[in-house]
This record gives C-alpha cells, sequence and structure tokens, in this order.
C-alpha cells in the first residue's frame, strides 16, 4: 500500500501517519481543498507527500451558498412540507429580497468570488475582506474592499469562505457576532470550525441574528455522511440549532454535484498514478 485517499473529516495526525508510513505509504491523497485535518509537519519528516484537490468546482460550492440563503429566507422548506399537507397559507413565509441589500464576503479565493458574482447578479452591494484583496477582479465586478469590523457592521448578509487556519478558527465568535447588523442571515459552506457553535446559539436566542445558513458544523465529525434517524443526536449543541426554525443545515453537501464529483476523481486518480510512474503531481495539488 503506497496511498492513502481521505476526506474532510478523516483525521492524519503525527500518530496515524507514523503508522502508514511503516505500511509504506509515501501519498496522502486528500479527496478536497482544505488541509486542516492533516499534520503537514509530520508528513514531510517523515517523506510522506500529500496532494489534494484545490479546485474541483466552486461554482458547486457557490451555487449551494445561495441556495441555502433562498430556502431560508423565503422559507421554501417550510412551504414544501405545508403543501404537501394541503396547507397553502402564506402566514409565516415573509422573506426579503437580496435586490439592494449589503452583502459581505469573507474570503475571495475562487469560491467567495463567484459567490460574489452571483450576489451582484442579484443588484446586491457587495462587501469583501480578504487578507490579499484582488483588485482588478473587484473593479471588474463592482466589489469593494473594506476592513473585517466595517464588513461586520454593515453586512445585511455575510457569508464564509475561507480555509480553517489557525488565524481563522472561531473568526465568528462571541465578539465578531456582536458587531454584525441585527437581523443579519449568517452563511457558511466553508468549515465548520469557522463559527463558534456556542457564541452562535446565544447570538440566535438573544435575536440578533436573522437567519443562520450552515453547509458545515464545528463537530461535525460522526454526524454528517451518516444516517443517525434512528438514533439519538448525541449532540447538544447541533441538537440545539436544529431546534431553531431561523436555522437551516445540510450535511457538507455544498460540493456534491457531477462536475464536482467528477473533477474530484480525475485529479485524485491522477496524482495517485504519478506515484507508480514517477511523474509530476498536477500543478496546485502538491502540499
Amino acid at each position: 500500500m503506497e496511498a492513502v485517499c481521505i476526506f474532510v473529516n478523516d483525521h492524519a495526525d503525527r500518530e496515524c501517519l507514523s503508522a502508514l508510513s511503516q505500511c509504506g505509504v509515501r501519498l496522502i491523497a486528500l479527496r478536497c481543498a482544505g488541509f486542516n485535518n492533516i499534520d503537514l509537519d509530520a508528513a514531510n519528516a517523515l517523506g510522506i507527500s500529500v496532494v489534494r484537490v484545490p479546485a474541483y468546482s466552486p461554482f458547486a460550492v457557490a451555487e449551494h451558498t445561495l441556495g441555502l440563503l433562498l430556502t431560508l429566507n423565503r422559507k421554501i422548506h417550510r412551504a414544501y412540507y405545508r403543501v404537501r399537507e394541503s396547507n397553502f397559507s402564506l402566514n409565516g413565509l415573509v422573506g426579503f429580497d437580496i435586490h439592494g441589500k449589503t452583502v459581505g464576503i469573507v474570503g475571495t479565493g475562487k469560491i467567495g468570488q463567484i459567490t460574489a458574482q452571483i450576489f451582484r447578479g442579484f443588484d446586491a452591494q457587495v462587501l469583501a475582506f480578504d487578507p490579499t484583496p484582488a483588485a482588478a477582479w473587484a473593479d471588474v465586478h463592482g466589489v469593494r474592499y473594506v476592513g473585517l469590523d466595517e464588513l461586520l457592521s454593515a453586512s445585511d448578509i455575510l457569508s464564509l469562505h475561507v480555509p480553517l487556519t489557525a488565524d481563522t478558527h472561531h473568526l465568528i465568535n462571541a465578539h465578531t457576532l456582536a458587531q454584525m447588523k441585527p437581523g443579519v442571515y449568517l452563511i457558511n459552506t466553508s468549515r465548520g470550525k469557522l463559527i463558534d457553535t456556542t457564541a452562535l446559539i446565544a447570538s440566535l436566542k438573544s435575536g440578533h441574528i436573522g437567519g443562520v445558513a450552515l453547509d458545515v458544523y464545528e463537530e461535525e465529525e460522526g454526524v454528517f455522511f451518516e444516517d443517525l434517524s434512528g438514533q439519538v443526536l448525541q449532540d447538544d449543541e447541533l441538537s440545539h440549532l436544529l431546534v431553531f426554525p431561523n436555522v437551516l443545515i445540510t450535511s457538507h453537501q455544498a460540493f456534491l454535484t457531477h462536475e464536482a464529483l467528477t473533477e474530484i476523481a480525475r485529479v485524485t486518480c491522477c496524482n495517485i498514478a504519478a506515484v507508480e510512474t514517477g511523474g509530476p503531481y498536477l500543478a496546485g495539488t502538491i502540499l
């Protein structure tokens, strides 16, 4: 066994990597863009190469972001179940226009940029924050870069598109939540640990947050991707989130399109094949 293929919720810490190295593993192939779940220093010390799929389909994640917002805002999920029971009442289904709202995009990599462009298609004002601004792109698409504090206080809708690092861990916490405009809608399709769940629940209970749409969750390992319908959910905070009528959660499926899956498989297989052939890995995939 020379290569091991892992996904977002698999942990490759030093102990795991040492055991794999003893089995002859020379390559860890991540079927995702993020790599916060692997100890890169340990991998390097053990002579294990690490590759990923940096850009399988940014459109898939960006489009799911908008789908979550539209569903939550216009109460489409609630209306769907009502109509199936022949309840055609409109009570409690009032949403708001995205047109004219201020949208804050935190992180303007490929996914963040496409998400911003889609929001611009709704004729929303788009603000962006990124330590490395893409000024030329912003000029073309009518996006304005601002500091994080200004973005938090001005945004009606806030969407997260940054990787999980030491700097971004709990980027959304009690302090940053308090800076946000009352009634803000918060969307996270990046990594669950960007948000301090305890602080988020407190903000939801106080009524400060207008709505939350999550495709990722801080402690999703062992829960997301599993069928737990016949069990008692052991995660109290996730159970609490599911009670709020203004919270919508999907189980890390933003990437799940035919195009994205095809590209993930292609890039991963090419990189694994490179171990056998001694050929180069695909550009941008090696860590």
